[in-house]
């Protein structure tokens, strides 16, 4: 059942993703894939489907056909992630400030590509509004997208601005001022913390984490024993196929 609503759920993430590539015309210009400036996040879907519908086809089939090569492999792929996940978490802990800088220099690289993808914009805002933070380290960071920097030769009328996701919130206001932002950089730094966040992005994260540190533990803890329990439950098929087999 879970192998199965597994697949289900990566043909749906796959459909998603096709579905959105299709829209913004990705899939008719396929050479298109390698112009855009910043993350699409499109590739979330895409990924996260496709290796999901891999799992759950070589766990559903590999299961009811008695199938010990699609059982060993869904195993061995479970295995992989699971030490790729544990390799991951170890590498951030000890490395953590050269991901501390990774992250920096691709959310700048996302900033310079805001306007070119609509999917990234709104990730962009989504993550502004949910963490209350503006740029990477702060505000000026938006200094670095062709639309909103500070130059004397920049005609657009966004200007020494930022995304209205920066804005903070009137909690009278029932519509979204999306032009709030506008020439907030060109305030005092002690009129800009009315008017938007100042605080950038990457510190408010590190700062949501601690703050969450148990709930994301227990998560990844969560995580990690499903997919224990997965690779022992289908190692155990395996080993009961192969006693069953040998005694004919």
């Amino acid at each position: 059942m879970e192998r199965t609503s597994r697949q289900f759920l990566g043909i749906a993430f796959l459909g998603i993703g096709l579905w959105a590539w299709n829209e913004k015309g990705v899939l008719s210009n396929i050479s298109s894939i390698t112009d855009l400036g910043g993350f699409d996040p499109v590739w979330l879907f895409l990924v996260v489907g496709g290796v999901m519908f891999i799992l759950g086809f070589a766990g559903c089939i590999g299961a009811l056909r008695e199938n010990t090569f699609l059982l060993k492999f869904f195993s061995v792929f479970l295995g992989i992630i699971f030490f790729l996940e544990l390799t991951a978490g170890v590498l951030a802990f000890v490395f953590k400030d050269w991901i501390k800088d990774q992250l920096y220099f691709f959310i700048n690289n996302n900033i310079r590509a805001y306007r070119d993808d609509i999917d990234l914009q709104n990730l962009i805002d989504f993550t502004q509004e949910y963490w209350q933070c503006c740029g990477a380290f702060g505000a000026d960071d938006w200094n670095l997208n062709i639309y909103f920097n500070c130059t004397d030769s920049n005609a657009s009328r966004e200007r020494c601005g930022v995304p209205f996701s920066c804005c903070t919130k009137d909690p009278a206001e029932d519509v979204i001022n999306t032009q709030c932002g506008y020439d907030a950089r060109q305030k005092p730094e002690v009129d800009q913390q009315i008017v938007i966040y100042t605080k950038g992005c990457v510190p408010q994260f590190e700062k949501w984490l601690q703050d969450n540190l148990t709930i994301v533990a227990g998560i990844f803890i969560g995580i990690a024993l499903l997919q224990i329990f997965g690779i022992c439950l289908a190692q155990n098929l395996v080993s009961d196929i192969e006693a069953v087999r040998a005694s004919w």
